[in-house]
């Protein structure tokens, strides 16, 4: 599994999932708030499995020495 989520991109999901399950879990939102688990996972993670497919990656470039 090669990494495709860089730092913004990381941070952004992780702190979406979060905000959602915490908005579920304080009856904010409804149940379609658990579905914060996928930005949560993807940026623990550092892999979104839909990247590859579209040709995306936001991890920087690693310079080859």
């Amino acid at each position: 599994m090669k990494l495709n989520v860089g730092g913004v991109d990381r941070i952004a999901r992780v702190v979406a999932g979060l905000a959602l399950i915490g908005l579920t879990l304080a009856g904010v939102i409804g149940v379609w708030g658990w579905i914060g688990i996928i930005p949560l996972a993807t940026g623990s993670f550092s892999f979104c499995p839909l990247y590859p497919l579209v040709g995306i990656s936001t991890c920087a470039a690693k310079e080859k020495v």
